[in-house]
């Protein structure tokens, strides 16, 4: 079993030693593992979890009602699932078409705050990933979720590619990081949050300005398959 107190208390102080006052902000990928060891991670002061599987997520959110839990959604949206992120999710990073943003504007109930979303780009450029693929693109489709009352657009998530090549990942986040200053300049908003990195390639993130770390077998240990 993994030590979830001590796993937490190096990924946090590892954030910090690198962000030292730049604010970024620990997301436990918490997908695929059993609510138990979500628990033990709320017991130790963790208050922010992504899942990828909306089912699984509303299971989740089922079993540990007795926690004040700031769910994110990051994994990718089918058209049929939308009702059930809208109705658990507090942020979803993922938003890549607009007809999944519409859905889920129309399907986020009204006695729950507006859904904070983010837009996710194709930073490596694979075709095996999800996400915008250029400016354009992304300027028409932030314009458009702008016109939402039910989200919120905050800003961008990104996934770099899975290397060994620590300039090209450095590139990658920085080429979000420069597409979240470019949107700002529009005068659509002030975009504020840039998620990206995960165990493997997080230091890189945080100097690249990430304000939002995916963080899941660092701290839960490997799974069968992702992390």
């Amino acid at each position: 079993m993994p030590n979830i107190a001590q796993n937490l208390q190096h990924a946090q102080a590892a954030i910090d030693a690198i962000a030292h006052t730049q604010k970024v902000e620990l997301i436990a990928v918490s997908k695929t593992f059993p609510s138990a060891l979500i628990h033990q991670a709320y017991a130790h002061g963790q208050r922010k979890f992504a899942e990828s599987y909306p089912q699984e997520l509303e299971k989740k959110v089922a079993e540990l009602t007795d926690l004040a839990i700031e769910w994110h959604f990051i994994g990718n949206i089918q058209s049929n699932k939308t009702k059930l992120i809208a109705q658990q999710a507090s942020w979803v990073h993922t938003i890549t078409k607009l007809q999944h943003a519409k859905r889920l504007n129309d399907q986020r109930p009204a006695e729950l705050a507006p859904l904070q979303v983010l837009i996710e780009v194709n930073i490596s450029q694979e075709s095996n990933k999800q996400g915008v693929n250029d400016w354009q693109e992304l300027i028409q489709l932030a314009q458009a979720i702008m016109q939402f009352t039910r989200l919120k657009l905050r800003g961008l998530m990104g996934m770099a590619s899975a290397t060994n090549d620590q300039q090209l990942i450095q590139a990658q986040f920085q080429q979000l990081g420069r597409y979240l200053e470019q949107l700002n300049t529009q005068g659509l908003g002030n975009f504020d949050q840039l998620s990206m990195g995960m165990s493997a390639d997080y230091p890189l993130a945080i100097k690249a300005g990430a304000t939002l770390v995916r963080i899941g077998s660092n701290i839960f240990g490997a799974r069968t398959y992702d992390n």
